[in-house]
């Protein structure tokens, strides 16, 4: 499901000039415009994971609106409104993936003239191929994920400055997994970064800021120590995603993608997979070298509906991951059930 960079229409420009000329107020993810009124920053995020994230660091010195908000709603294909359009125009910090996947909030962005800072990201991946600085040396072989070169404050360093960046190269870029958020190492140099930029806004907060980001760097520490123990008792071990938004979560607990890439991008694409590759995948699933079988819970079709009838048939377990966080869920929260479910799956 790629997209290139869009273009928001005349149309709705203009009618978000309206809206500016004439709304005002405050606002949750729920839907009105943001507004400065209460001294908190205004943070506004591609997406709730980003925005959840933001919400755990900036605790009381935020008001956070997530754009896409519910699991019926595809970052990929999003058509954003005039109200996105106020909304991003009066955000204090904006968040985003990148890497093509959100690419409605590079054009809101570029429409709203909005010179707020902007995190990216895609950008604090080790595996982003913008990131020229990085040591190929220790990275992993598995795709997917990647060790980090430096520790997490010179990383951060590294991405400090991120005003000015140039939005329209945010477009797909072939062969690299956007889906971030699902690599625990990529998150917390955002999270730092959100620390980096909110202590700046708001410097009068940042002892809470502080506090609120060790702690939820904790939290991503014992995500990866669950990964690890995955890894200590299952290295190797063959899972097939239906497409990439798991990949980096399974590279991380030491786990082997066996899925044909051709059956994967055509998923994510949308598209139909080809029958020479639905039949390589139908035989790797009969194989006995499949341990789990993990969709996506916004993404599929016929193809993907038959490799999961037939690991059930076969007693393989079938789990299911998302895009967006579920209602309810901090982003530890979601990422501590997702790891359980894949260890559960693996000790079946």
């Amino acid at each position: 499901m790629t997209r290139n960079r869009l273009l928001l229409p005349a149309a709705l420009v203009a009618a978000s000039a309206l809206a500016l000329a004439g709304c005002a107020g405050t606002t949750d993810a729920a839907g009105t415009a943001p507004s400065n009124d209460d001294g908190r920053v205004q943070i506004v995020a591609s997406t709730n994971v980003y925005g959840q994230i933001a919400e755990a660091i900036g605790g009381d010195l935020v008001d956070v609106t997530s754009i896409i908000a519910s699991a019926s709603q595809d970052p990929h294909s999003y058509e954003p409104s005039a109200q996105d359009q106020l909304i991003v125009s009066r955000a204090d910090l904006l968040i985003e993936n990148g890497g093509g996947y959100d690419a409605f909030v590079d054009a809101l962005i570029e429409s709203s003239g909005v010179d707020a800072p902007v995190i990216t990201a895609v950008e604090y991946s080790h595996d982003w191929p913008e990131n020229a600085g990085h040591d190929d040396a220790e990275t992993s072989e598995t795709e997917g994920t990647e060790t980090p070169a430096a520790d997490t404050d010179d990383h951060a360093d590294d991405h400090a400055d991120e005003e000015g960046h140039d939005h329209a190269g945010h477009d797909h870029v072939e062969g690299f997994n956007e889906h971030v958020w699902y690599d625990p190492h990529t998150v917390e140099y955002v999270a730092e970064a959100i620390a980096d930029e909110l202590t700046t806004l708001r410097p009068d907060g940042a002892d809470a800021i502080s506090a609120n980001l060790t702690a939820f760097t904790e939290g991503v520490a014992g995500i990866e120590d669950a990964l690890a123990q995955i890894e200590a008792s299952d290295a190797g071990a063959g899972v097939f995603v239906t497409e990439p938004v798991p990949g980096y979560l399974v590279a991380a607990a030491g786990l082997s993608v066996v899925t044909p890439e051709a059956f994967s991008e055509a998923v994510e694409e949308g598209q139909d997979v080809p029958p020479a590759t639905l039949l390589e995948a139908l035989d790797l699933v009969a194989s006995g070298d499949v341990r789990v079988v993990i969709t996506n819970t916004q993404t599929g079709g016929a193809e993907t509906t038959q490799v999961v009838d037939d690991a059930d048939g076969r007693g393989i377990p079938v789990i299911q991951f998302a895009e967006t966080l579920p209602e309810g869920q901090t982003y530890i929260s979601w990422m501590d059930e997702n790891v359980a479910a894949l260890a559960d799956a693996l000790a079946r």
